[in-house]
């Protein structure tokens, strides 16, 4: 029975009600005492329901509070991690399988899944003594333990050298746990995948020429990834499908109904109903029966294999590249789901970003809902107000941002999307305490520019989860258009510029304005190039503060009130004009702390940072996977890295842009688990596979 306040009311008899009726009707109220005495009542009574809802919820780990979770564990004998960090994942799944777990301690089954809760990433586990060239009793045969893999088995000689090869290997005597030896008797492997793979859906493919189309909307060779499925049984061990993988032409074309589109018969479910591609021409989906995979590589002034045949549409996985039949329309709008590889949910895309898109409380337009251009919706906003993009098109337009005195021009993305705006030129503008905010976009074509012209204050510029291609453009092999062009042309003075989980290229700064910037990567597309200085390139720009980034180039600031956690990675060329690749004109003020640099920098007071004298300069230094924007492994620190740089932030994790992930301590937590799981006589070796 309900025991809300009208109910509770109808309990009393009659007179009793008419008499507070009438109590209520003399005194003008709505309600008569006695309806307001039920009213505090059925409002304890729900607080109280609310809690036996709540604790009844608690008896089980899938419902409980966050704060029960370690109660269930200690009842079935959890213990804690060391160090477990709330922002890497819950213990809730750990509890939740410990049972599982325990039952089949010291399987490879065991180690993945712990591996997968733990770390919160795709794993495999591998039993490399499983896979060691042995000499067979006549007794106990193993067919499948060859000294030599079949040569003609292509799609197992796809996979050697990866967590999913199949061959066998001779005896390695290197220890496991120091990630140089594997096959050996005692040894067991744990891959783990960092990069994700990152939806995009009906993406606009860029034209690359007649009827050649790429799935990056920058118009650059790029892997695509499949769509990782969940496993869902603790007794299978992860298998390609499973982990965030570039996809090959050999795998794509045996599986295409794996990773292809979805079909449904009449009266029938579809049979890939999450697929992780699709193509759509003009809008329409082609179909599966007409999608062949090839190699699409340069062949002359063209493309091997195409067009193809007339009907058909080629796919690349590898180099990202889509070809139309010689009967299709040219241009065409070309639209892709397609898969990126990644380390981490910055730089604007369609993972979740909730958290930084308040709702606003001013005027608000959509594009192209309600105006197809950026342009037609800056004019209907009148320089305050926030334009939405609903969509992940390509805009290619000249934007000129007019803030109003005392307003606020927001361009940003909903979540779930990501746009391409391929820009002519950006420039902005604003009066007296105005204020641009840009966030979830990809910008290309131009540099954002604040110039300095009369009448120009704006005060503030915030790029969320923004892309500024650095070197403007990019080719078709990744490399910059424009090596060296800077990203921010910030030309005013007093000029407050706040970076947040962003990709930008160089920066340009007046001396008297502000940059800050957190969680982000700022890249002068060379170690000699400029990240931040004034217009001329050679006096110094403006305050620079930077929590938890990585900064490819040279810096000249003309003070550094604080760098945290962060890597400023630059060197001089020959001949080079500056003194020293990062250096503050004043060093009264300002910390530098738990970050890298080079030893060389005039900054100002720093505290355990790297390295801490010049015989270290020589042996730490940071490696990175790649430095080349465009690709997976962009900005991520290879596993060479020495553990200075690799665990040394305030928190023990890495410095950098991925500080904000945690690596370190996943690895160690980890580490402390196969402790407890892991067989007696068996020894444990982490290895990325990505």
């Amino acid at each position: 029975m309900s025991l809300d306040t009208p109910s509770l009311y109808e309990l009393l008899p009659a007179i009793h009600r008419i008499r507070d009726a009438e109590q209520a009707a003399a005194a003008g109220l709505a309600r008569g005492p006695l309806e307001e005495l039920l009213a505090v009542l059925a409002e304890q009574i729900a607080v109280a329901d609310e809690h036996l809802d709540q604790l009844r919820d608690d008896l089980f780990i899938e419902t409980c509070a966050d704060w029960v979770v370690p109660y269930i564990g200690d009842l079935i004998g959890y213990r804690s991690l060391h160090q477990n960090l709330p922002a890497l994942a819950s213990p809730r799944a750990e509890v939740a399988h410990t049972i599982a777990l325990r039952r089949r301690k010291g399987t490879a089954l065991v180690l993945e899944q712990l591996a997968r809760d733990v770390t919160n990433w795709d794993a495999r586990a591998v039993e490399y003594f499983q896979r060691l060239c042995t000499t067979q009793s006549m007794i106990h045969v193993r067919a499948h333990n060859l000294q030599s893999p079949n040569l003609r088995q292509g799609s197992a000689l796809e996979w050697i050298g990866t967590p999913f090869e199949m061959a066998n290997r001779t005896v390695d005597v290197r220890h496991v746990a120091s990630r140089r030896g594997r096959h050996n008797i005692p040894n067991v492997g744990l891959h783990l995948w960092r990069i994700q793979a990152f939806a995009h859906r009906a993406s606009p493919a860029a034209r690359a020429a007649p009827r050649r189309y790429r799935a990056s909307p920058l118009n650059h060779d790029l892997p695509l990834y499949n769509r990782p499925r969940a496993e869902a049984d603790i007794r299978h061990l992860a298998e390609p499908d499973n982990v965030p993988w570039p996809l090959s032409r050999r795998r794509l074309s045996e599986q295409l109904a794996r990773h292809y589109g979805e079909r449904a018969s009449a009266g029938a479910a579809q049979d890939n109903p999450e697929p992780g591609l699709l193509l759509q021409v003009d809008g329409t989906t082609i179909e599966r029966d007409r999608i062949r995979v090839c190699h699409l590589g340069d062949d002359g002034a063209g493309w091997a294999h195409s067009p193809p045949p007339d009907g058909l549409y080629a796919i690349d996985p590898v180099l990202g590249r889509i070809a139309l039949p010689a009967d299709a329309p040219d241009p065409a709008d070309v639209r892709l789901d397609w898969r990126e590889g990644f380390s981490a949910a910055i730089g604007g895309g369609e993972y979740e970003r909730g958290d930084s898109l308040p709702a606003p409380a001013v005027t608000t337009v959509r594009v192209p809902d309600d105006h197809v251009t950026l342009a037609a919706a800056l004019a209907a906003i009148a320089g305050n107000g926030v334009i939405e993009i609903t969509d992940s098109s390509r805009h290619a337009e000249t934007l000129d941002i007019g803030v109003a005195d005392e307003g606020s021009v927001e361009i940003r993305a909903i979540n779930g999307r990501r746009p391409v705006l391929d820009l002519g030129s950006l420039r902005i503008t604003g009066g007296a305490n105005s204020a641009c905010i840009l966030n979830g976009l990809l910008i290309t074509g131009a540099p954002l520019l604040v110039p300095d012209v009369a009448g120009n204050t704006l005060a503030r510029l915030q790029l969320t989860h923004c892309t500024l291609v650095p070197g403007i453009s990019l080719e078709p092999d990744a490399s910059p258009t424009q090596p060296g062009a800077p990203s921010l042309l910030l030309g005013i003075a007093e000029l407050d510029t706040d970076i947040d989980r962003c990709i930008v290229g160089g920066i340009r700064c007046h001396e008297r304005g502000t940059v800050r910037a957190s969680d982000s990567l700022i890249d002068a597309t060379a170690l000699d190039g400029v990240a931040l200085a004034a217009a001329d390139e050679l006096s110094a720009g403006g305050v620079l503060s930077l929590v938890a980034c990585t900064v490819v180039g040279k810096v000249h600031a003309s003070e550094i009130a604080l760098v945290s956690n962060s890597i400023m990675h630059a060197a001089l060329a020959q001949a080079d004009s500056w003194p020293v690749p990062v250096r503050s004109v004043r060093k009264q003020v300002g910390c530098v702390r738990f970050s890298w640099l080079p030893f060389e920098s005039i900054v100002p007071t720093r505290h355990r940072c790297q390295p801490a004298s010049s015989s270290d300069a020589q042996r730490i230094a940071p490696r990175f996977t790649s430095l080349r924007y465009g690709t997976p492994a962009y900005g991520q620190l290879t596993t060479a890295t020495p553990a200075e740089i690799r665990r040394g932030a305030d928190d023990e994790s890495e410095m950098g842009v991925f500080h904000h992930l945690f690596g370190p301590q996943r690895e160690s937590n980890l580490g402390i688990r196969l402790a407890e799981y892991l067989r007696v006589g068996l020894q444990a070796g982490i290895f990325y596979a990505s």
